[in-house]
C-alpha cells in the first residue's frame, strides 16, 4: 500500500507562471500509467522528478506539454487551463535527452525556429537568438550545422532554443542522459547559472540523476509506479525521507531494524534499539514500538564521536574500498550490513577489524516499515 499522508504535495493556489496539477489521471488502452495528482510547481521554482523506469515522471512532463492527453483532472499554466491546448499553444519550452535538432538548419536557424513560427518580426527574432546563444556561451558556433558540434555544445543549444522563446515554463526530460560525466557535470553548472539569470523561470526536470535533482531543484518529487511517493523541499527530503523508498532512491542509506522505545521530551528525540544497542533518532511522529526502520547515510558515520551526545554502533569490517579522496567501509552490525563513507582516512583499518561506528541523533530517522 503506498504511504499517502506523508507525501502529500501543496495545496492548489493561483500563481501567474507557475504549474498548477489538479487531480491529473492518465490512461494508455485503459490501463492507468499516472495516478491522480494534484501538484503546485510555483512561479521561479525548479521542481525535479526522479524515480525508477516506468514511474511515471515522463508521463507528468509529456502531460504538460501536450504529447499526452489526460484522461482526468487539469493542468493549469498560472491561472490558465490549457488541458485541451496543442502543444504549440501551451507557451512552454522543451528539452529531450536526444537534442532534437534539425540537421540541415545551422545553429542560428535552429534557434530562430519557434520565434519565426510565432511570427515574431525580422529585428525581434535576430536579438532573442543573439541574447540566447550568449546565455549559453554559443555566439562563436551560431553558422555551424548540429552535427559539426559536440554533444555538450548541441544540448546547450537545445536548452538556448528553447528560452528564446521565453517560455514561462521550460521543461527537461532527462537532458543530460546521453552525456558523459564531466561534459553532465558542467552542463548541470550552466543550467543552474541559467536559472539564476532567469530566476522568474519555472523549471520542470525529470531526471534519472539524483546528483542532478539534488544540485538544480528546490524541490524533488520521488515517482514509483505512477504516483508520487515522496514530495518536499531537496534538503529537507534528504535529510528526512518520509519512508524507506525515499530515503534509498535519494541517495544512499543505511537501513536498520529498530525498536521504537521512548521519546526524550527535552530533545524531541526517540530513544531505539538498533544495531544490537540503544541509540537516539529523529522521528515525524510519536512512534513507538516494534517492526520500526532506523536510516542513517553513509557520510554522516564517523570513527570518532563529534559530540557527547553521539550515537555508537560495535561493528566489525567487512571491505574496504579506497578511492583517492573517499574509503568506502563495509561493515557488520549484529548480522546487518552498514556502510560508511569516510574522508582522508590514514592509516587504513584491516579486514576483520573491530571498529565504533558514531553518528549524531540528528543524522539518523526513525521510519515506519511500508511497502511504497
Amino acid at each position: 500500500m503506498l504511504m499517502k499522508t506523508s507525501v502529500a504535495a501543496p495545496d492548489i493556489a493561483a500563481n501567474t507562471s507557475g504549474i498548477v496539477l489538479d487531480n491529473l489521471r492518465v490512461a494508455y488502452h485503459d490501463q492507468v500509467v499516472l495516478k491522480p495528482l494534484t501538484l503546485t510547481i510555483e512561479p521561479g521554482e525548479v521542481l525535479a522528478l526522479i524515480g525508477p523506469s516506468g514511474s511515471g515522471k515522463t508521463t507528468v512532463l509529456r502531460a504538460i506539454a501536450g504529447f499526452v492527453p489526460p484522461a482526468g483532472g487539469r493542468i493549469l499554466l498560472g491561472d490558465r487551463d490549457i488541458s485541451a491546448l496543442p502543444p504549440y499553444q501551451r507557451g512552454l519550452g522543451m528539452v529531450v535527452q536526444n537534442y532534437a535538432l534539425f540537421p540541415h538548419m545551422k545553429v542560428e536557424d535552429n534557434m530562430a525556429f519557434g520565434l519565426r513560427a510565432q511570427k515574431q518580426p525580422r529585428a525581434l527574432i535576430a536579438e532573442r537568438v543573439q541574447d540566447a546563444l550568449k546565455m549559453v556561451g554559443m555566439c562563436d558556433f551560431a553558422t555551424r550545422y548540429p552535427h559539426q558540434l559536440s554533444g555538450g555544445q548541441q544540448q546547450r543549444v537545445a536548452i538556448a532554443r528553447a528560452i528564446a522563446t521565453r517560455p514561462q515554463v521550460l521543461l527537461l526530460d532527462e537532458p543530460l542522459s546521453a552525456l558523459d560525466a564531466q561534459i553532465r557535470h558542467n552542463m548541470v553548472e550552466e543550467i543552474a547559472r541559467l536559472h539564476r539569470e532567469l530566476p522568474e523561470l519555472t523549471i520542470l526536470y525529470v531526471t534519472h540523476d539524483q546528483t542532478e535533482a539534488l544540485t538544480l531543484a528546490d524541490k524533488i518529487g520521488i515517482m514509483k509506479e505512477g504516483s508520487m511517493v515522496a514530495y518536499g523541499e531537496t534538503h529537507t527530503l534528504y535529510q528526512r525521507p518520509p519512508n524507506r523508498f525515499a530515503a534509498e532512491f535519494l541517495g544512499r542509506a543505511n537501513i536498520l531494524a529498530a525498536t521504537a522505545l521512548e521519546v526524550q521530551q527535552q530533545s524531541g528525540e526517540v530513544c531505539v534499539s538498533s544495531g544490537g544497542t540503544l541509540v537516539n533518532a529523529c522521528t515525524s511522529g510519536n512512534m513507538r514500538g516494534r517492526n520500526k526502520l532506523l536510516c542513517v547515510r553513509p557520510q554522516h558515520i564517523t570513527l570518532q564521536p563529534r559530540s557527547p551526545r553521539s550515537n555508537r554502533l560495535n561493528a566489525t569490517l567487512q571491505s574496504l574500498h579506497w578511492q583517492g579522496d573517499l574509503t568506502h567501509l563495509l561493515c557488520d552490525v549484529a548480522g546487518e550490513t552498514v556502510r560508511v563513507v569516510l574522508t582522508q582516512l590514514n592509516p587504513l583499518p584491516q579486514v576483520g577489524d573491530a571498529l565504533t561506528l558514531w553518528f549524531e541523533p540528528e543524522d539518523a530517522v526513525l521510519l515506519e516499515v511500508d511497502h511504497v
